[in-house]
């Protein structure tokens, strides 16, 4: 029988059905990770918005057009994805909900800015050449947004890096001023760390306060040693095997005329869920 262990709750998203956590319910990691990658995903749309033309009020970054690189030998040219209208956009749009002075404020914001700054640091650069029969005379350069599937998977890393933090408060008013890496003198979070002030709770078993429906029912992999596997996934509490016959048609064939012919194939499998 596996040793029990607690997982985290974006561990518990790797299969299955999605656990319904509202961000708002605690100071923890899961509410840092959704804060920023919302954050980072409105500057995102924005920007691929503006360079698809679907908005009116942007368009490309013409800050740099015509530049010339004469290190590198290209310029600037193309359509530029404006990633500084759409951080500015998610700035106004998303921080406008964070008018309470306290300490969750300060952490919301610090998590919004850092999934803007993974997004910003992340975008590409591409080139064409230009010149008779494919020669390299000219290059033009431009820049364009990363895929955000990329923006998510560095998200994730940082939510398993997650800092834990607590608030400094200003000595005459007591509010909040800033944050602080806990037990340290007043050690500041890097900008593009995710932050923290409560502990995440166990969501391996179901709890209304916390909107976990817990992992009793999900399918699991048993030989994966990784977060969907049965030992991580079902908490050792263990799990159940199910089998069942799979049955579909296959080898179809036309013949003439006019009717498909096919045979009937199955198979025997197994699924495995917790306990």
């Amino acid at each position: 029988m596996p040793v029990p262990v607690q997982i985290r709750p974006l561990e518990l998203f790797s299969v299955g059905r999605t656990h319904r956590l509202r961000p708002g319910a605690a100071s923890s990691r899961e509410a840092a990770f959704t804060y920023a990658i919302t954050a980072a995903g409105v500057a995102h749309a924005v920007t691929a918005a503006c360079s698809q033309g679907n908005m009116s009020h942007c368009g490309c970054d013409r800050e740099k057009q015509g530049y010339y690189n004469q290190e590198e030998g290209w310029k600037w040219g193309g359509c530029s994805a404006d990633i500084k209208y759409g951080i500015e956009f998610s700035r106004k749009f998303v921080d406008a909900r964070e008018i309470k002075k306290n300490a969750r404020r300060l952490m919301n914001l610090h998590n919004n800015e850092a999934g803007r700054k993974v997004l910003e640091e992340r975008m590409k650069l591409e080139c064409k050449c230009h010149g008779v029969s494919g020669s390299c005379t000219t290059k033009t350069c431009w820049t364009t947004l990363p895929k955000f599937r990329e923006i998510g998977y560095v998200l994730k890393d940082k939510y398993n890096k997650a800092v834990q933090v607590e608030v400094v408060r200003a000595s005459r008013l007591r509010q909040p001023t800033f944050l602080k890496v806990k037990r340290t003198r007043h050690q500041k979070p890097l900008e593009t760390d995710l932050v923290y002030i409560e502990r995440s709770p166990n969501y391996c078993e179901e709890d209304a306060k916390t909107g976990s429906v817990g992992t009793q029912g999900r399918l699991c992999n048993r030989t994966s040693p990784h977060t969907d596997g049965c030992d991580l996934m079902c908490c050792g509490r263990g799990y159940n095997t199910h089998q069942y016959t799979k049955v579909w048609q296959c080898n179809c064939k036309f013949q003439w005329c006019c009717f498909v012919k096919c045979n009937t194939c199955s198979e025997r499998t197994e699924v495995f869920t917790c306990k």
